[in-house]
């Protein structure tokens, strides 16, 4: 059972006489008058089939003010729990009730269950509530691209082989156990990956390199031949389990088949892979690879982003590859949101403000426009 918000309010909350603690006082007062956004909360948190009875959950309230909380302070989920437990601010920003404590297990589970249109919605009342007080009017934008980092380390060649034959032992030892479960044979070669990934980059000199990477490769066709046979036995078979032990093998299957191939380009037969065809990760498959001037590479997305003049991020757009910034700037400088009155520059700026700006003939206002360098 779970609440849209926390009825009764308790005599302790009490925020700390300290620039945080007004900070998050403010911000509480005005999510007191965003009723609208707990019905998405709780929408978000109310899975099917579920029954309104039992213990009670954390209210949908206190999760939307414990998202913002670990956005605003850039906590993790234990450095959430901790302070949510250790101070009384933190806690009345919440309003977490008082002989509670969550953990960060389930800060995860309901934090993470809250969709990106419970997000945006919480980005277009806040905008709207800016408008309202005049804090902004969208007259003045800047629009900049960042890059925002995906979870994986540095990817190789050897890595990726290495992280393919470890995944695919994985699924062909939990083959073994599933219910029902025809025998499998099969050999587990992740000893000889992980010697040969390591000495890959240890050795010196291209004959070497490519003989380790013949046998790496090797490995991973074998192992690969191994789970192809393994799925294929399970076909008949019927269950959760196994259905959800199908899906992870036909989602790996085709990732593992394109590191195989950009593997075997680049190294045994010298081809150049142009980088919008390579996989940099078989767990963050949807990574960019993105180069900004002459800094150092990054795997992520590349962010554009649109701020007003209050500092307010108006939109937000997540680019599919690394396009240039003089590719995307008409489309970034067009009104981010209806809320907004007055429409942003036809052509945007970057890295400065394109401001209403009186001509010295006196000829009436007019806009800047301000190009990329």
């Amino acid at each position: 059972m779970r609440q849209e918000r926390t009825i009764q309010a308790t005599i302790f909350e009490v925020f700390a006489a300290h620039q945080i603690g007004y900070e998050l006082k403010a911000v509480s007062d005005w999510l007191d008058g965003q009723r609208a956004l707990l019905s998405l909360v709780a929408s978000d948190l109310r899975r099917e089939g579920l029954r309104p009875t039992g213990r009670r959950g954390l209210a949908a309230e206190t999760v939307l003010r414990c998202a913002l909380l670990k956005q605003q302070r850039q906590l993790s989920y234990e450095e959430l729990a901790f302070h949510l437990e250790d101070s009384a601010s933190f806690r009345a920003f919440a309003r977490v009730p008082l002989a509670w404590s969550p953990k960060k297990s389930v800060l995860q589970q309901t934090i993470s269950a809250l969709r990106p249109e419970t997000w945006e919605a919480v980005n277009r009342a806040l905008i709207a509530s800016a408008q309202q007080e005049k804090l902004e009017t969208g007259a003045v934008v800047r629009v900049d691209s960042t890059v925002t980092a995906a979870l994986m380390h540095e990817p190789s060649d050897s890595a990726l082989l290495w992280d393919a034959v470890r995944v695919m032992s994985r699924l062909l030892r939990q083959a073994t156990e599933l219910p029902g479960a025809p025998a499998i044979h099969w050999r587990d070669r992740r000893r000889l990956a992980k010697c040969c990934a390591t000495e890959i980059q240890y050795s010196r000199g291209k004959d070497a390199r490519r003989r380790l990477y013949r046998k790496l490769i090797a490995a991973t066709h074998a192992t690969r031949a191994a789970l192809q046979r393994a799925a294929a036995r399970f076909t008949g078979l019927a269950g959760g389990a196994v259905a959800r032990w199908r899906a992870e093998v036909d989602h790996f299957l085709p990732l593992i088949a394109r590191v195989l191939d950009q593997s075997e380009r680049r190294v045994l037969h010298g081809q150049a892979v142009p980088a919008r065809d390579k996989l940099v990760s078989l767990f963050e498959p949807h990574a960019d690879i993105i180069v900004k001037g002459s800094r150092d590479v990054q795997y992520g997305h590349k962010l554009n982003l649109v701020t007003g003049k209050s500092g307010l991020i108006l939109d937000l757009v997540i680019e599919a590859g690394n396009p240039a910034d003089a590719e995307r700037l008409p489309a970034d400088a067009r009104p981010p949101y209806r809320p907004l009155r007055h429409p942003a520059p036809p052509d945007g700026c970057r890295r400065r403000l394109c401001q209403s700006r009186q001509s010295r003939s006196g000829q009436g206002a007019r806009r800047q426009r301000c190009r990329l360098p």
